[in-house]
């Protein structure tokens, strides 16, 4: 075969297969297209749609008198489909749609815009064009919904607003924040938002999303869909301004005395119901915020100090005869046990003292001379006693998160010889505030302890669901006998012992101070842990309440210095509005409506014109513009109520009109409800402000 035959031959050969190859290929696109067509038209369908959660509206949170403290607002993601729209409606109203999208979002040309949805226009397929990431609120997509293209709906405009919610709290970030808490995207959370999630969540919803160019979802509206079911909304016992001013006053002491933390736990004495519940921890630019729960949880565990003798003393009624008149030689300010050396904190030492004096004067010598009198020999009968009283076990406070107890045994490998009086006055144990509250609590309510409520019902809509009632977790503490000596005790500890730099004429407290000194690294530091708990009034018990603050710097970091006060101005504040701690004073305060008109607070020139005008003598004694009313036999005296910059004003008893004037000058946003005069303000008088603050005011 000739050379030229051979490469015609190879050619023919090539050509044949290639058109075999050709041919097949034909085919196969046949086959997938004619025969398979509908099979695979199916699998992309299947791998291009799925179903999505579609999340539940989440419940919100209430104070105890209603008032929102943690809400849900609505925000929306804007996008379109520019298919949608017919040719004639598109491009009538391109132009000024996209005129509008810059100046709104101020990202991209009016051109660009136009552009953007043009092209996306003419590609193939579904399109789901997301203009900008930035969530809209409600009053900015309702005004969207306005605009050309827009106006005319979802099917025929292809604007597709994308509903997504964001937790929001009414009274800002501040208020009660570690309390009311906060959930995650992995269910990883605190506060009431954590440990409630599971009625707040509700139940998530389904829909069938349809994925497009560029990895986005498009939510198809069917039949399949699953409509999402709401949370439910819990209402706690939380009294908005007791919790203000609980926040205030630890604030300030813990900036006057520059401490580490402190916490507040405040609770009505029958029902255990928490009206204030604070937390603030330093943080490292030297502020306060809250966040942790000191008051429940673990790093707030630790030696109580001094208030433990509360238990020490009900531990000793009960297992003797002694009399609070009995008297006790206290050596000269020092004394040696084993190898622990116990000091007082008087240098010299106090001498003899009565029982009820070693409790009022918080004498650790006093203390571990009677434990050792009576408890000698037989500390686990004293342990017993501390068990029965319920201060081992945990509370099962609604909170998740609570500490658990540590009291220690004489079996432990810890207990030494001097372990008895070191825990008689609250050393090698570990209690945290919650439980200190709970027990001084059952002393003021008889004996009778009862569990701490913060949540007391759960509803959906209008309709309760749960309700969380009073628990009693003890019915008798101890005998009515032991009762009553340890409130005298507690009285005398204000009247003239370690806490009457807060004794007053107005009503009785009933408390001890606390002073520990705090452990790092298993030592026991110069710093102290100090406290105070205690009820008022002490004749007739309506508050208990604990006040914690940790590690103050400075000369006095006694509990009696440092913790007392923050007490004072609470209980103050609640014998100031709860009438009937003092009727007399309400009546004679209060005049009928029908003898003398109502009279509070404004702008001076005003209220002057106002009395003048209805025959009512007054005196214009203040050189300020704003005044509050001091009213005494059918007279007014203006007072002074001064505005400082960049100080919080005092606007209760004014007209919203003259409260609004005042705050919105300084450039604080006001956010109120209610009608009538200002009731309660968020912010407290006083405290430090910037522009840009939320307040927010009650009316009433």
């Amino acid at each position: 075969m000739s050379i030229k035959s051979n490469i015609l031959l190879r050619t023919r050969i090539a050509f044949l297969v290639i058109s075999i190859f050709a041919i097949a290929i034909v085919v196969k696109i046949a086959t997938l297209q004619f025969v398979d067509g509908d099979k695979w038209k199916k699998k992309a369908e299947k791998i291009s749609l799925k179903f999505k959660k579609l999340p539940a509206t989440r419940g919100n949170i209430y104070a105890n008198d209603g008032s929102l403290l943690a809400t849900s607002i609505p925000f929306f993601k804007l996008a379109i489909d520019p298919k949608v729209p017919k040719d004639t409606a598109f491009n009538k109203g391109i132009d000024s749609l996209s005129i509008l999208l810059s100046k709104f979002y101020n990202d991209m040309s009016v051109e660009e815009y136009k552009r953007k949805i043009k092209n996306a226009r003419l590609e193939k397929g579904e399109k789901y064009l997301i203009l900008n990431p930035r969530l809209l609120t409600y009053q900015e997509k309702k005004m969207m919904t306005q605009w050309p293209i827009f106006r005319a709906g979802r099917y025929k405009g292809g604007a597709i607003f994308e509903k997504q919610e964001r937790r929001y709290h009414p009274y800002g970030k501040l208020l009660a924040a570690r309390t009311i808490g906060f959930v995650n995207e992995n269910n990883a959370g605190a506060g009431l938002e954590k440990s409630f999630n599971d009625a707040l969540a509700g139940r998530a919803g389904e829909a069938l999303f349809r994925k497009l160019a560029g990895g986005n979802w498009k939510p198809i509206h069917d039949d399949k869909e699953i409509l999402a079911e709401h949370g439910l909304d819990i209402q706690t016992t939380i009294d908005i301004n007791l919790q203000d001013v609980a926040e205030s006053s630890l604030e300030f002491h813990l900036r006057k005395n520059d401490a580490e933390y402190g916490c507040v736990m405040l609770m009505e004495v029958q029902t255990g119901e928490i009206k204030a519940i604070a937390n603030l921890g330093k943080l490292p630019s030297g502020n306060y915020a809250e966040t942790y729960n000191y008051a429940v949880g673990k790093q707030g565990l630790t030696d109580p100090g001094s208030t433990f003798k509360l238990a020490s003393m009900m531990a000793l009624f009960e297992e003797t005869s002694i009399d609070l008149n009995d008297s006790v030689y206290c050596e000269n300010g020092s004394y040696k046990i084993y190898d622990l050396t116990l000091k007082d904190a008087k240098p010299e030492g106090y001498g003899n003292l009565s029982v009820k004096d070693i409790f009022a004067k918080s004498s650790n010598i006093g203390m571990a001379k009677l434990m050792q009198k009576y408890f000698k020999g037989n500390a686990d009968n004293f342990v017993q006693y501390i068990r029965g009283f319920g201060l081992d076990k945990p509370i099962d406070f609604q909170l998740s998160g609570e500490a658990r107890p540590i009291i220690k045994n004489p079996t432990d490998k810890s207990w030494s010889g001097a372990s008895l009086y070191w825990m008689s006055i609250g050393y090698e144990m570990a209690l945290s505030p919650i439980h200190t509250l709970t027990f001084y609590n059952a002393v003021a309510n008889e004996g009778v302890m009862i569990k701490p409520i913060l949540v007391k019902s759960v509803y959906k809509s209008d309709q309760q669901i749960k309700t969380f009632v009073t628990e009693v977790l003890n019915k008798k503490i101890c005998t009515d006998k032991t009762l009553k000596k340890l409130k005298i005790m507690m009285e005398e500890v204000v009247e003239t012992g370690t806490a009457k730099n807060i004794k007053n004429d107005n009503y009785r407290i009933a408390g001890k101070t606390g002073t520990a000194q705090t452990i790092k690294d298993r030592l026991y530091t110069k710093s102290y842990y100090t406290s105070f708990c205690g009820f008022f009034p002490a004749d007739k018990p309506k508050y208990s309440c604990i006040v914690v603050i940790s590690e103050p710097k400075g000369f006095n970091q006694m509990g009696s210095d440092v913790s007392a006060p923050v007490f004072k101005e609470i209980a103050d504040k609640i014998y100031a509005q709860d009438a009937e701690m003092h009727k007399e004073l309400k009546t004679a305060e209060q005049p009928k409506m029908y003898d003398f008109p109502i009279l509070r607070a404004g702008f001076g020139e005003d209220l002057k014109y106002l009395c003048n005008e209805m025959g009512i003598s007054n005196h214009l004694v203040a050189n300020e513009d704003w005044v509050s009313a001091d009213i005494a036999n059918n007279a007014v005296t203006w007072r002074n109520r001064k505005i400082i910059q960049n100080l919080m004003p005092n606007v209760t008893g004014m007209t919203l009109k003259d409260a609004l004037y005042i705050l919105e000058n300084k450039g604080i946003k006001v956010v109120y409800n209610g009608l009538g005069r200002v009731k309660a303000q968020s912010i407290g008088p006083g405290n430090r402000i910037n522009k840009g603050n939320t307040i927010f005011l009650k009316l009433g």
